[in-house]
């Protein structure tokens, strides 16, 4: 027991910690008790708290703020200048002319009657049809030219022994070339020898073609031959 050493258990060491705690709040009590009774802690407050109302009420002065420039003056308006009207043309007055005092005065003629007024005129009357277009000229082949050279027909000699007489009318066609295509007897003459003789001739001969409106075509001429016996 001797070379121990001796530590209290532990329920004495938690209770002298306590103690101690304890001892120190009550000291600390009794201390600010002295103080305010003795005027320490007032005359400490005086001072902290003046210090600290200065501090939070007394701030560094701001810097002054400049006000904006003002804007600048808009430029004056051009000053348009109107020329003066032209001045109007005054009207002349010429004075009226005074007669003479021996002047003849004029007298004031009255007007014309009016002329009569004229009937009206009677309606024109109304244009006549218009007219027929013309027909077309036509010109029927010839084989009367003299420069044809036609012969006369042959007057048959049993005709002439038997005293046949008579006219015969031939209806033949005249081609462009002025000669014949084609006889045929359009009136007999009661005799089938002299009507024969009659188309012989008439397809020798030459004939100056038919024109229609100057233009030559082919057309169709009756050739009348006559039959007498001297």
């Amino acid at each position: 027991m001797s070379d121990r050493f001796y530590s209290p258990p532990p329920s004495v060491l938690g209770l002298s910690r306590n103690a101690l705690i304890a001892s120190g709040v009550v000291l600390f009590h009794v201390a600010a008790l002295w103080a305010l009774q003795s005027g320490l802690l007032r005359r400490a407050a005086e001072v902290v708290i003046p210090v600290e109302i200065l501090s939070e009420f007394i701030e560094p002065p701001k810097p002054k703020e400049l006000p904006p420039p003002p804007p600048p003056p808009p430029p004056p308006k051009p000053q348009v200048t109107k020329a003066p009207p032209p001045p109007r043309p005054q009207a002349i007055r010429e004075p009226k002319p005074t007669p003479a005092p021996n002047a003849p005065t004029g007298t004031v003629e009255p007007p014309p009657p009016p002329a009569p007024i004229a009937p009206p005129a009677p309606p024109a009357p109304p244009a006549p049809p218009p007219a027929p277009p013309a027909p077309p000229s036509i010109q029927l082949p010839s084989s009367d030219a003299d420069y044809l050279q036609n012969p006369k027909p042959a007057y048959p000699a049993m005709s002439r022994r038997l005293g046949e007489q008579g006219r015969t009318v031939v209806r033949v066609t005249i081609g462009v070339d002025g000669l014949p295509k084609r006889a045929t007897v359009r009136t007999s003459s009661g005799f089938d020898r002299l009507d024969e003789a009659a188309v012989a001739a008439v397809m020798r001969w030459r004939y100056v073609p038919g024109k229609r409106n100057g233009v030559v075509e082919e057309m169709d001429f009756s050739v009348p031959i006559n039959w007498v016996l001297n």
